[in-house]
């Protein structure tokens, strides 16, 4: 049997041509493009790295002002006088501090529970509230030197007749301070004290008064005011050891705002107006350690 050569049917000439370069062309699109969106990335890169890296002094020059985070309910440190201009020793010395960075303070008040959040959340550059510098604090927050020195000091009814020396002797009684102060931490690292947290002196106070605190623990420098001005029976205990000394705290990372403010606070000291600041509020130097 034979078989038939069967003729291939010649390939059209359009056939033969080399194939359509509009793939080739979109490939060199994409890789062109793909380099392009690597350029942008490092870039954006580049710029939210520079963005990060400013220092908080750049930030405040460029505003004009260095926004201070403060209670606003915490006299003689700082209140609301009865214009509504805020006041007090921390006012003052906030202040002297911004002019000598050449900027206006601007004065943010929120309650002291929240407002290590808020300086870490931006909602203002430095805290000026007489907070103590402790070893916690240091390791998220940077601090400037410190501006006032004082001690741990106990408020007791003015009909007990019972003398707290120490915070021993406080062991199974109730002892009211402040939410997140020093005195809170001081307290309950003595064993065998009930401490109760109040968010601030005048709830503390009314409860020691009422009688269902033994005793309350505040600084000494404002134990004079607070007694006075609350209006109840209540009187100073024994100095406890001295507190944490109090400095301004502000983000880490930020070394050339760290230099201008303690080179400020170095001259304000030099020069006396902290010393005329403490004479103001306190008739005595704060500013400087205690004497043994």
């Amino acid at each position: 049997m034979k078989f038939a050569l069967l003729k291939t049917a010649p390939t059209p000439a359009a056939s033969r041509q080399p194939p359509p370069r509009g793939p080739r062309k979109l490939g060199a699109a994409r890789r062109f493009l793909g380099k392009l969106l690597v350029a942008g990335l490092i870039g954006a890169t580049f710029t939210a790295v520079t963005a990060h890296a400013e220092d908080l002094l750049d930030q405040v020059k460029a505003r004009g002002t260095l926004r201070v985070g403060l209670e606003g309910t915490f006299p003689p440190f700082n209140s609301k006088a009865a214009n509504g201009e805020l006041v007090g020793y921390d006012v003052d010395i906030a202040k002297a501090v911004a002019t000598k960075l050449g900027v206006k303070p601007e004065f943010v008040t929120t309650e002291w529970s929240g407002i290590i959040a808020g300086l870490q959340a931006g909602k203002f550059d430095v805290i000026v509230n007489q907070v103590g510098v402790t070893d916690a604090r240091k390791q998220t927050l940077d601090f400037s030197p410190a501006y006032t020195y004082s001690a741990a000091q106990l408020i007791q009814r003015k009909d007990d007749s019972r003398q707290f020396k120490s915070l021993d002797d406080l062991k199974g009684l109730k002892l009211g301070v402040g939410l997140g102060t020093n005195y809170m931490d001081m307290a309950k690292s003595v064993p065998g004290i009930d401490v109760k947290t109040y968010p601030g002196a005048p709830e503390y106070l009314r409860d020691l008064a009422a009688g269902r605190l033994d005793a309350a623990l505040n600084d000494r420098l404002m134990l004079a005011y607070l007694i006075k001005n609350s209006q109840l029976p209540l009187r100073t205990g024994a100095t406890l050891e001295g507190g944490n000394p109090s400095a301004i705290p502000f983000k880490k990372g930020n070394p050339k705002f760290a230099k201008a403010i303690d080179d400020a606070m170095t001259q304000l000291e030099a020069d006396g107006t902290f010393s005329k600041i403490s004479d103001k509020w306190f008739g005595i130097d704060v500013t400087k350690p205690i004497a043994k």
